[in-house]
């Protein structure tokens, strides 16, 4: 027996028959112990209104997670693009540092990479962050070398800020004395061209 044939058994709002206990009941059973189905269907009809209301809810916080988030990105960005104009800054003179020595040709390409870096920072603050994602993406795809040149550099520039930083407090630290040497900026050097020198 289908339910779109029987009159008495209505359709949810999406549109799927709902069957009723008198229906799926095998015969000769009572479909009393339900209460009846005119409250059937009120609770039916409750508990879609709940849902639907559940689900505007869930719809409305998701909204407001998303323009909190975009709001505090944003704040952010202005903090990236002032860090990252440092990198650069830095960046440009280990350059100018490697053009006086004999790495003319890798400090020319640092310095050029500082400024790109540079630029890209202050265009990064009057742009969104959909924008800048774009700027990304699209610089990714026509210049994937230089991308990638430029992922390495950052990642060498911070594994030497790390080691730099590293060997500093390893040189002011006093539980790496060993009796009575006071610390100094040259002792790692030391240590590197003992074991070079075996």
């Amino acid at each position: 027996m289908s339910n779109q044939d029987n009159p008495r058994v209505p359709s949810d709002p999406g549109g799927l028959p709902i069957t009723s206990p008198s229906a799926d009941a095998p015969r000769g059973e009572s479909t009393e112990r339900t209460g009846g189905g005119g409250a059937e269907r009120d609770l039916q009809k409750a508990l879609w209104e709940d849902l639907d209301e559940g689900r505007r809810f869930a719809k409305e916080q998701v909204e407001q997670v998303k323009t909190d988030v975009t709001r505090k990105a944003e704040g952010q960005k202005n903090v990236a693009a002032r860090q990252l104009s440092g990198v650069g800054t830095a960046i440009e003179k280990v350059g100018a540092e490697l053009e006086q020595s004999d790495r003319q040709a890798i400090g020319r390409y640092a310095k050029q990479i500082g400024s790109s870096l540079q630029k890209f920072a202050r265009d990064m603050e009057g742009r969104s962050l959909r924008e800048i994602a774009a700027v990304a993406e699209d610089f990714g795809r026509r210049q994937p070398l230089a991308f990638l040149g430029l992922a390495a550099i950052a990642g060498l520039s911070a594994s030497r800020f790390l080691v730099a930083s590293s060997e500093r407090r390893t040189a002011r630290e006093p539980s790496g004395q060993t009796s009575g040497q006071s610390p100094s900026p040259a002792r790692p050097r030391q240590i590197q061209e003992e074991l070079r020198n075996g």
